[in-house]
């Protein structure tokens, strides 16, 4: 049988797996923890396999530049070897060589199987980056908008969509930091210890009120002017990271990230949720040139005028007002404004409506506000404030925050080369869309049940699970009916609700 051939295409409905039993310790009757380490390792490869059926074969079409006469390790074979690096949260690239490089563990083969190869050798962690160099960003990019499609296709984020719009959150972040200049490309900030060179990124993430953050588009931000060789400090060709080029930048960046997802996802309607920098006639245009809703955060000093015409006409519409006590006794009082008249700096004429949240909890009272082309009433007002306005944070808080800090170490270097440290990036986003997806499915609930509690208290911090799906791979062989493509379309994953 080649282990080449892939799945096909299958339904995504189905029944549930049959149930998995822990296996037992003879001796004292309680679930043997090698059992504990194997089945969470299959129910993550029935993840994968349950919302990608086709990923091998989408790895088939990579471009890789390769001199192929020379080519040793089948694409689909180093795809996989980058994802694990951070499925298993190993930290660095040479940790491969530590962890995973290891012919007496099961390794070889689990990966064999996950990609449908029968390579006979484990690559050195520098092959990777070698590999990567040939493929390119846009290429891990392309399987991630093809993962993404088949997401929305299989309509199991269709709960957090907002008005039918599924909802995609815009934020940047710092990605990497050098003391000295790393490329060409770097920007500079200059602070009191002196000069540090900037490779910051800017995202754009599907997010869900179930706790999901999921890449779908990426603009690296670089200084677009090269600096030669011979450039000093401070030449007039370095980009400066200040404040007035970091908003230019940002901006900048969103229109070009609107035309890759216009591209990637041409039929999608998006609703896109982004802070006050968007809140200002460029970007909002380019929201209506594509097609899309938006909710942006709203505030006075970013666009004064709408701001003072916001607050005059709430006064004129009292009817326009809803309350709402939360169960931990936190109370909302939700006012708004439709068919607000915007003209912007470039003599733009837009018809917006706006949102006020006073929110009291504790005694403590704070306000928000949104800007969004979609019609508030009292039906529509507290999705519209909840799934657009506030889900904005999962981008940082499900997003970059767990990315630096439970195990997948975004601001970790993993090349020095620019298009290879791109690809990186993109494996990691990638791996962490699987991972999401694993840790917020009923496969991994059910099986921490099986042992006794949640998944918390079975399995521990997001970052252990990393190490106990090493674990698995290191020392146990997958179950064959992991691998079923039947099987896997036949699985029936439920997010999180909770």
């Amino acid at each position: 049988m080649d282990r080449r051939t892939s799945p096909s295409a299958s339904s995504d409905s189905g029944t549930d797996l049959p149930e998995h039993r822990p296996s037992q310790n003879p001796r004292t009757g309680s679930p043997a923890p090698g059992g504990k380490v194997l089945a969470l390792g299959a129910a993550f490869v029935r993840t994968v396999r349950h919302v990608c059926p086709l990923l091998d074969r989408w790895l088939d079409s990579l471009p890789d530049s390769r001199f192929q006469p020379f080519v040793v390790y089948d694409k689909r074979f180093l795809f996989w070897w980058g994802l694990l690096l951070f499925v298993c949260k190993l930290g660095s690239r040479r940790q491969l060589d530590y962890e995973l490089r290891d012919l007496e563990t099961q390794v070889l083969d689990n990966v064999n199987r996950l990609a449908g190869t029968e390579q006979q050798t484990l690559p050195v962690h520098k092959t990777l980056d070698h590999f990567l160099g040939h493929v390119g960003a846009a290429g891990v990019a392309a399987v991630r908008s093809q993962c993404i499609q088949r997401l929305l296709r299989m309509r199991v984020l269709d709960a957090g969509r907002l008005q039918g719009k599924p909802v995609a959150a815009l934020d940047g972040s710092g990605f990497l930091v050098f003391g000295q200049r790393h490329c060409p490309y770097c920007l500079t900030m200059k602070t009191q210890a002196g000069t540090v060179y900037l490779h910051p990124v800017w995202e754009c993430k599907l997010v869900d009120p179930r706790g999901l953050a999921l890449s779908i588009g990426t603009e690296f931000i670089e200084n677009p002017l090269p600096v030669e060789a011979s450039a000093t400090e401070g030449a007039s060709s370095v980009a400066d990271y200040d404040e007035k080029n970091k908003q230019d930048c940002e901006l900048k960046g969103w229109s070009r990230l609107a035309a890759e997802l216009k591209a990637q996802f041409a039929h999608t309607p998006w609703c896109i949720s982004g802070d006050s920098l968007y809140a200002c006639g460029p970007a909002i245009a380019i929201c209506q040139q594509h097609g899309w809703s938006f909710v942006f955060t709203f505030k006075e000093g970013r666009t004064p005028a709408l701001w003072a015409d916001f607050q005059g006409l709430l006064e004129l519409s009292p009817e326009n007002r809803l309350r709402m006590r939360l169960a931990d006794g936190t109370e909302q009082r939700y006012r708004w404004v439709n068919e607000l008249d915007y003209r912007d700096s470039d003599g733009r004429a837009h018809c917006l409506n706006a949102v006020l949240c006073e929110e009291t909890r504790a005694g403590e009272t704070t306000t928000y506000a949104w800007i969004t082309d979609l019609r508030v009433n009292a039906h529509t007002v507290i999705d519209i404030a909840e799934k657009g306005g506030r889900i904005r944070s999962k981008i940082e808080n499900e997003g970059f925050n767990l990315q630096k800090n439970s195990g997948l170490n975004l601001e970790h270097a993993y090349s020095f080369g620019t298009e290879q440290m791109q690809c990186f990036y993109l494996l990691l986003q990638l791996a962490h869309l699987f991972l999401q997806l694993f840790e917020k499915g009923s496969l991994l609930r059910r099986l921490a049940s099986e042992y006794g509690g949640g998944v918390a208290k079975v399995f521990g911090s997001l970052k252990n699970l990393g190490r106990r799906l090493l674990e698995c791979l290191r020392y146990f062989s997958l179950p064959s009916e992991a691998f079923d493509p039947t099987a896997a379309a036949g699985c029936q994953i439920r997010l999180d609700d909770s």
